[in-house]
């Protein structure tokens, strides 16, 4: 039994399995997308705390960056510069290879520095931090994808959260301390852990209002990266603070 469909003014009536093979097209194509999303991410984090373990458990590492200061300079230089390629160059992030150039690079200077940091801490609140992020980070990916509320259209308020605090982290610099210091930290974990459901449902789409497109997986992963990574340098200097 057919369907009857009204036609338009040229005569042309809608195929209800036309359509239904055009959604699942892109069903497969947002599916496949997500994918290649988790799989880079995956191979970022794999390289991050590679080196936030190097760093962590070898007092040689250590002793090696203090020796060359310069190497803080260069990997805050590559990072700064990939960074805004990135974000900026439309053709930089979608062109291979050399969107995977600049991710990987951007992903060893954080990495570097991410790692450098950690070294300031103790093995035990490195290794603290870095559970409760990979529960926190799974817990939230979950929240993202059973949730009915939509935080593609809070995108806005999030900006507006995140331009205030940096302007309260200016002045917790200048007025430093344990509790703005607790204060500021744990402020940080709550925006990035909304950013991360925010950036979650932007890369699966479907019924949330705005998504983004399967062609931009440097992206996606670039936005969920720094989002864990964040959350987790917030978590650290919790525990650190809260320990002292």
């Amino acid at each position: 039994m057919y369907h009857y469909q009204q036609g338009d003014n040229n005569g042309v009536y809608g195929d209800p399995e036309a359509d239904k093979s055009f959604a699942f097209d892109d069903q497969s194509i947002r599916k496949g997308f997500i994918r290649k999303v988790y799989m880079i991410l995956m191979v970022q984090l794999l390289i991050t705390f590679g080196f936030v373990s190097i760093f962590t458990f070898s007092s040689a590492a250590q002793g090696w960056v203090e020796r060359n200061p310069a190497l803080l300079w260069i990997a805050l230089a590559v990072l700064i510069v990939t960074m805004i390629s990135m974000a900026c160059c439309e053709s930089v992030r979608r062109k291979t290879p050399l969107n995977f150039i600049f991710l990987f690079l951007f992903t060893l200077a954080e990495s570097f520095l991410l790692g450098m940091i950690a070294g300031q801490y103790k093995a035990e609140e490195v290794l603290m931090a870095v559970g409760i992020t990979a529960s926190v980070s799974l817990g939230l990916t979950i929240f993202a994808l059973q949730t009915k509320y939509d935080f593609t259209m809070c995108g806005g308020v999030l900006v507006a959260c995140l331009v205030v605090f940096v302007i309260f982290g200016i002045v917790a610099i200048c007025v430093p301390g344990q509790i703005i210091g607790l204060v500021y930290a744990s402020l940080g974990a709550l925006l990035f852990s909304v950013y991360l459901v925010y950036d979650t449902q932007l890369m699966l789409g479907g019924n949330h209002k705005y998504a983004i497109s399967p062609e931009e997986y440097i992206f996606a992963a670039l936005n969920l990266y720094l989002d864990i990574i964040n959350i987790f340098m917030y978590i650290l200097t919790i525990i650190g603070l809260a320990r002292n």
